[in-house]
């Protein structure tokens, strides 16, 4: 079976994203909903933050204040292309994964914890980041 970009990205519309926790050298994105679902997003680089049509970046003031303030937004949209990264859209902003190749250790994110154990991990060179070698 082949990957399908924004397949499995758009499976977390309409889920709320309830929490952020920052890890040590990543961040991690939690969603739920009225389903089985409890879907993980672990950010391995550090994705860039719109909120109310202001970008932010680590390590920028208030990158993490921005990135809070989507809570308890609701997914509206998702993106997924070569180019363009992984991008989830809520009603005040948005959250953008696509690193330069030097940002990069081993792997760029990984979406997890649906009930069917569908998941995903994104790596450079692969998949809708072919265009990072």
């Amino acid at each position: 079976m082949s990957y399908v970009p924004n397949e499995l990205l758009s499976r977390l519309i309409g889920f709320r994203m309830y929490s952020v926790q920052f890890v040590m050298d990543y961040v991690q994105l939690r969603f739920d909903s009225d389903t089985a679902d409890k879907p993980i997003l672990n950010c391995d680089v550090w994705p860039e933050v719109t909120l109310d049509g202001v970008t932010f970046h680590e390590p920028d003031l208030g990158y993490a204040d921005a990135l809070r303030q989507l809570i308890p937004g609701t997914v509206v949209d998702t993106q997924e292309a070569t180019g363009v990264g992984l991008c989830l859209h809520f009603e005040r902003g948005s959250i953008r994964l696509h690193p330069t190749l030097d940002e990069v250790y081993v792997e760029i994110a990984m979406l997890s914890g649906f009930s069917d154990r569908e998941w995903m991990v994104w790596r450079p060179g692969e998949d809708s980041f072919e265009d990072l070698q």
